[in-house]
C-alpha cells in the first residue's frame, strides 16, 4: 500500500529537519510531502538545501488549506493512506506503522493518535487541555461518540477519506470540525494511544485571544456540521 505523511509547515525552520529525519528513521515505509504554507522564515530554503519533497504555496492558506493541499497531492498520486503530521516535531513517527495496522486491520476510515488514552508524554498546555475537553464533550453531546483528543493533528485516513478531504476541508482549526463531518457521514473512527513531545522549535500561534476565537468559531462550525 502507498502511504504518505502530510507535513504542513509554517515557519518551522527550527524543527523541519528533525521532523523529516524522524519519519525517515522510524517510518521508512512512508513517503512524505512538506506543504510550505508561505513561510516568512527560511523553512523553504532548508527544504531545498536538503532535497526534501516539498510543495511551496505562493500565498498563506492557513492550516486547513495546507493540509487540504496535502490530501489533494495524496489523492492525485494514488496513495491508499495519508496521515497528517505536525512540522513542529511534536509527533513521533514510531507510531505511524501501528496506526496503519489499525486503520487497515479494522477497516477504519480514520485513526486519531490520542495523548489522552495512556496519558503519557507531553499533554499540551493547561489552556489547550481545557479546549480539548470542551470539544470532546461537545462532540459527545451532538453525536454520542467520544473522541478523547479531537484537536490532535496526528490523524490517518484511508483512500475514501482522502478523497473527501481533498474535495472539501475546513479552513481554520479543522480537526474537530472534520471529525464531526466523518461522524455525520457514518465513517468509522477510532483512536490509538500515542505519546507526543513538546514542540521542537518556533512559537504556537494560539494566544489566549485566538483560543477564545477558536472555541467560538469551531463550536458554531461543529453545530452546523451536525445539522446539515
Amino acid at each position: 500500500m502507498k502511504k504518505l505523511v502530510i507535513i504542513p509547515a509554517y515557519n518551522e525552520k527550527q524543527s523541519i529537519i528533525f521532523t523529516v529525519e524522524d519519519i525517515k528513521k522510524n517510518a521508512p515505509d512512508f513517503d512524505y510531502v512538506i506543504v510550505n504554507d508561505c513561510s516568512t522564515d527560511n523553512t523553504m530554503d532548508i527544504c531545498r538545501y536538503n532535497g526534501y519533497n516539498v510543495l511551496n504555496l505562493p500565498i498563506n492558506l492557513g492550516i486547513g488549506g495546507a493540509v487540504q493541499t496535502g490530501y489533494l497531492y495524496a489523492y492525485n498520486h494514488g496513495y491508499d493512506i495519508a496521515v497528517q503530521f505536525d512540522g513542529d516535531g511534536q509527533h513521533k513517527a514510531e507510531y505511524l506503522e501501528t496506526m496503519a495496522e489499525c486503520l487497515v486491520g479494522k477497516q477504519l476510515d480514520m485513526v486519531i493518535g490520542s495523548r489522552f488514552i495512556a496519558n503519557k508524554g507531553f499533554q499540551s498546555t493547561w489552556l489547550r487541555r481545557i479546549g480539548i475537553r470542551y470539544f470532546t464533550l461537545l462532540i459527545k453531546l451532538l453525536s454520542g461518540k467520544t473522541i478523547t483528543d479531537p484537536t490532535s493533528g496526528m490523524r490517518m485516513c484511508n483512500r475514501k477519506t482522502i478523497e473527501m478531504f481533498a474535495n472539501e476541508y475546513p479552513r481554520d482549526y479543522p480537526e474537530p470540525e472534520s471529525t464531526m463531518r466523518l461522524i455525520r457521514h457514518k465513517r468509522k473512527i477510532e483512536e490509538v494511544p500515542v505519546e507526543m513531545r513538546e514542540r521542537q522549535g518556533g512559537v504556537s500561534v494560539m494566544s489566549p485571544l485566538r483560543s477564545i476565537y477558536y472555541m467560538v468559531k469551531v463550536t458554531l462550525a461543529i453545530i452546523i456540521e451536525r445539522v446539515r
